[in-house]
């Protein structure tokens, strides 16, 4: 009998990669999204769609009910905690048999960002939630480069307030194929696992921006900035201050070393490497073009 896989956070970038992943596989998605204008095209799509709100325990139990398992994903924010805790609850009352959540890189309760300390108290509950648990902390996505497009593409230039650091960093599809294989094998053969998940090489953005150059066939530069000039664009774009603190506190990291590592576990889980920068940049080359 198929398997009825819950997919919160059904619109972003991670759970939309992770749907594709898991196209064609032998379970049932279902999704959960906070509008019902969401819930509507993802039922176009031929996918059965719920709408709830993790802030809002109340809405939630409708989804969870006949789920086997969910993927777990909460919106960065002060509340991250909170909506972890609600999923849980919602998915332990419902009889869910397993939760696969996604965390962050060096999540901890000494994370030197605030995003990796929360995180670490919803991972801790998760671990005690007597259900079987899979954990997931990737990198830094290769698509926030996604980010930049706008301003390669008028100028050959991205800026970002990382100075010379070098990251681990991991295409999301990789991630979403790890999480699909992770959901597709045996509850129990994962039950337990913290994945920290990498591409193959540790980058620095110098050397992304040599990748971009080779993909566009034309010249683009990293332009280091500060943290103050960084702050002023988010904040221009509308950006919530906690997230630009938050984003901020990571750079600050990253800048320190923090980052600079990669992990073989992508290859273990998957059979093959992680996709390389120049994979990426072929990948998404028109994304950078004019």
């Amino acid at each position: 009998m198929s398997r009825t896989v819950l997919i919160t956070g059904a619109t972003g970038t991670v759970s939309t990669a992770l749907m594709n992943a898991l196209e064609g596989a032998d379970v049932k998605l279902r999704t959960l999204v906070r509008d019902e204008s969401k819930a509507k095209g993802l039922r176009e799509q031929g996918t059965e769609a719920y709408v709830g709100d993790l802030d809002d325990p109340g809405s939630l139990p409708p989804a969870f009910e006949d789920v086997h398992d969910v993927w777990l994903l909460t919106p960065n924010g002060p509340r991250a905690p909170e909506n972890n805790m609600n999923a849980v609850w919602a998915a332990r009352q419902a009889g869910v048999e397993r939760i696969v959540r996604l965390s962050v890189v060096g999540a901890a309760h000494d994370a030197p960002n605030r995003s990796g300390r929360l995180h670490a108290l919803s991972d801790q509950e998760i671990e005690r939630s007597g259900m079987r648990w899979t954990i997931l902390r990737p990198h830094w996505f290769m698509q926030n480069l996604l980010n930049e497009a706008a301003d390669i593409t008028a100028t050959g230039t991205f800026s970002l307030n990382m100075d010379s650091a070098r990251l681990g960093m991991i295409d999301v599809r990789d991630i979403a194929e790890t999480a699909a294989r992770v959901l597709l094998d045996d509850p129990d053969r994962h039950h337990g696992h913290t994945y920290t998940l990498t591409g193959p090489r540790s980058l620095t953005f110098d050397q992304v921006a040599h990748h971009l150059a080779a993909a566009l066939d034309r010249p683009v530069t990293y332009l280091p900035s500060s943290d103050d000039a960084k702050r002023k664009t988010l904040l221009g774009y509308g950006v919530p201050k906690w997230i630009v603190d938050m984003l901020e506190e990571y750079a600050q990291a990253y800048a320190s070393g923090w980052g600079d590592f990669t992990t073989d576990t992508v290859a273990d889980l998957l059979g093959r490497p992680p996709r390389d920068i120049a994979d990426f940049a072929r990948g998404h080359a028109e994304t950078f073009t004019p």
